[in-house]
Order: structure tokens, then sequence, then C-alpha cells
């Protein structure tokens, strides 16, 4: 299920809001004694994120399929996907999956519940894995706005208590308003690649100073 996105997230009692986080959508798949790890191209992420799969392994379900999204967090817990996208640069980084949905726990389709109940039963899946729960963030649209912008993460996503989980669908009932700081860059060099341009080379400038970006 994706989110729309807005300029303006909905205001009232009736929506939940989480953080954006900045990574690799995907599922964590426990059952018949394996698991495994699916992007949501579908590819096979099991091998690439070990570490997720073993927390994956101690979900507190015989079989269970999670939702969610795989971050590298920072020192101070900040997700950055240039880490994310870079392990090897990176390597004081902690990868980590956030789980924000339960989709099936024991071979039962949980699809159909109301979002607050997949929650509920979400936490206690997750709990003591070492996969980490999205929580749902209190107060009003405008103050959980403020404080997502004040620790420079990437938005906010707003879901519709009471709705369902729809796979493939992106409605009006999960919305997200993205808060990216942006800045334009001059390109002052690239690396080819075996399929065309490898990495970048960039800067921008401060008065008539060019400054190395990244």
């Amino acid at each position: 299920m994706a989110a729309t996105t807005v300029q303006e997230l909905p205001e009232g009692e009736q929506w939940l809001y989480e953080v954006k986080l900045d990574g690799y959508r995907a599922l964590a798949m426990k059952g018949m004694g394996s698991v495994q790890i699916r992007s949501r191209n579908n590819k096979d992420l099991t091998s690439a994120y070990a570490s997720i799969a073993a927390a994956a392994s101690r979900l507190r379900a015989k079989s269970a399929v999670v939702d969610g999204e795989i971050v590298a967090l920072d020192a101070n817990g900040h997700p950055s996907f240039q880490a994310l996208q870079n392990r090897s640069s990176y390597p004081r980084h902690t990868i980590a999956f956030y789980a924000f949905d339960l989709l099936q726990m024991d071979g039962k389709d949980l699809t159909r519940l109301a979002l607050e109940e997949r929650k509920r039963r979400l936490a206690e899946v997750v709990r003591d894995s070492g996969i980490l729960l999205s929580v749902s963030l209190p107060g009003t649209a405008s103050q959980v706005i403020e404080a997502v912008r004040a620790l420079g993460l990437e938005g906010v996503i707003a879901k519709r208590k009471g709705s369902r989980y729809v796979a493939g669908v992106r409605g009006d009932t999960w919305v997200k308003l993205k808060l990216d700081r942006q800045q334009e860059f001059v390109i002052g060099g690239y690396r080819p690649g075996p399929h065309g341009i490898d990495a970048l080379l960039v800067g921008f400038y401060e008065g008539r100073t060019l400054r190395l970006a990244g």
C-alpha cells in the first residue's frame, strides 16, 4: 500500500501520524522455518540485510508478514539514505528495520482489519525481536510537522483510523507530506559505470566560492 503526496496534512482525531522514513520499503516475512526480506518490487534482500533477517526470525509468531522500511541510522537515530546506499563508506551507521503494519499472522490475513487493530497486534509481534516499531506521534498535524521538521527528518505520513490495508493502491487513506530541504548543485565531474553514470561530484556556491557538497 502506498501513500499519496499532499501539500497539507489532514487534521482531526480520525488520523494517525507517523514519521516518513528515508530508506528502502520492504516486507519482512517469517514462515515455514525460513525468513525472507523482499523489496517493494519483489527483489530478495535477505542476504544483503542478514541482521534484519535474523531479527525477523525472532518475531513473536509462527508466521508473519510485516510491512516496513529498511534504514541506516546514525548515532543520534537519524536515518540517512546516502549511508544506506553506500554502507561501506558509513560503517558507524546501524542498519535497522522499522515496522509499521502487519499484513498476515499465523496464517490469517489481517489486511481487512482496522488500522488500529493491525498496529496493536504488530506491537506485540515485534516486541524484543530487534525489529523496531514505527509509533504513532501525538499531537495535531501542525504540531507533528513542527517537531519532525525540527529533527530534520524527511516528512510525515497520515493514516486514517479504521482503514484497511489495500496492496498496490495509492489512495486517500494514507497521505504523505514531504519536508525535504532542497538545494541547487553544480555538477563538477562524474565517474562512468557499466550502465551509465556511477557517481557524481557536486558542489554549491556561497557567494562566488564553489563549495564541495559530496
